[in-house]
Order: C-alpha cells, then sequence, then structure tokens
C-alpha cells in the first residue's frame, strides 16, 4: 500500500520512510503541490486529523490505487515549565521559527528560571486516513530535558532531550537508538498494525 506522508519536515519524512520500508513511502508534495493547514486543533490527535483529512481530500482525485494518508503530530512536553511547549513544539518561537530557534527558546527559558534539568516527555499522535475510515495511535518518550544542546543528530528539540535510561542527549545517540526507543516508533509500530488490516 502506498503511505502518503502529510508532511514537509524532512526529519519526519526520514524517519517514517526509514521506519516503513515495505511500503511505498512518499511526501505529499510529491502528487501536490505544498500548501498550509491550519493546526488549530488543542491535542495532537485533532492536529494529526486535520492535516491528514486536509491531504487526502486533495490527493484522492490524483491517485487510482490504495493508499493511506499518514499524519504525525508531535511535540515536546514540560511540566515543570506548565507543560509548555506541548501542542505549540513546531512553533514555539514563532509561526516562521526554526528547530534552532524553538530549541533555544526552550533552553533560555530554562536558564531564565536556574532550571539546569527536569523531567520531559515526547507525544506523537498519528493518524491514518483511507477510503475506509479514520485511525489514531499515540507514543511517547520519557526523559529530562537539559539547558543545553549537546550533539548535531536527530532533529527539533533532541539536542536537548536525554531520554529515560540514557545519558547523552537524542543528539549525541545513534540514529539506531533511537529509532527503537522514540514516541514516533512507537506510534508507527502501531500504525503499521492498523495499515495491514487495510490491504
Amino acid at each position: 500500500m502506498k503511505l502518503i506522508l502529510a508532511s514537509g519536515n524532512k526529519g519526519k519524512i526520514r524517519e517514517i520512510a526509514a521506519y516503513c520500508r515495505e511500503h511505498e513511502v512518499l511526501p505529499y508534495t510529491d502528487i501536490i503541490e505544498k500548501f498550509n493547514v491550519i493546526e488549530d486543533g488543542t491535542t495532537y490527535r485533532e492536529n494529526a486529523l486535520r492535516k491528514a483529512h486536509a491531504v487526502f481530500d486533495k490527493v484522492h482525485e490524483q491517485l487510482y490505487e490504495p493508499f493511506a494518508v499518514l499524519s504525525d503530530d508531535s511535540g515536546i512536553t514540560v511540566p515543570l515549565l506548565g507543560n509548555i511547549p506541548g501542542i505549540y513544539s513546531a512553533r514555539f518561537a514563532g509561526e516562521n521559527a526554526s528547530d534552532r530557534d524553538n530549541l533555544q527558546k526552550l533552553i533560555n527559558m530554562l536558564k531564565e528560571k536556574g532550571i539546569r534539568r527536569t523531567p520531559a516527555y515526547y507525544t506523537a499522535a498519528m493518524a491514518i486516513v483511507t477510503p475506509k475510515g479514520d485511525f489514531t495511535v499515540h507514543g511517547w518518550m520519557h526523559g529530562e530535558v537539559i539547558d543545553k544542546a549537546r550533539g548535531d543528530k536527530g532533529f527539533g528539540y533532541d539536542p536537548m532531550f536525554i531520554p529515560e535510561g540514557f545519558s547523552q542527549t537524542l543528539g549525541e545517540l545513534d540514529h539506531e537508538i533511537k529509532e527503537k526507543i522514540s514516541h514516533r516508533t512507537k506510534a508507527l509500530d502501531l500504525a503499521k498494525i492498523v495499515i495491514s488490516t487495510l490491504h
């Protein structure tokens, strides 16, 4: 089955494509022009479904073979800072903020409050929209954030996040390790079970 990713985030596309090797995986921009989806949901699940439906509505007229639209909405939550940035992780430093901008803003907030490290967790909500219906799954990864960036691997907040059971940040750990423990992998494990029933 062809999996169409409702994302323009190169990091997400790379991770999902690598994990779903048994399917033909491609970003929706390989089929139609890029467009903006208003992510005004109050949960990761709502935003993931909004993106998946928006892409499905535009793509289904172009494809004449079995396909599913896969959309991921994810972010990091720091309870000690009032559960921010949460669903606003991708635009924490502004609508057009880069990964580096968002990372630096969160690091600065920790430093302003004198917090060197504190518990945090990643959430990934994955929506699968198909002609047969909508499905959603979730995955989580727990650990701590620190007040500095370490390593140049991964993307987003990875250089400041130390997963539970490790001493290095996701920016320092090998990709293979991250792939085994990440919130996105856990959500993808469940998504693949759903997708396997759709053939």
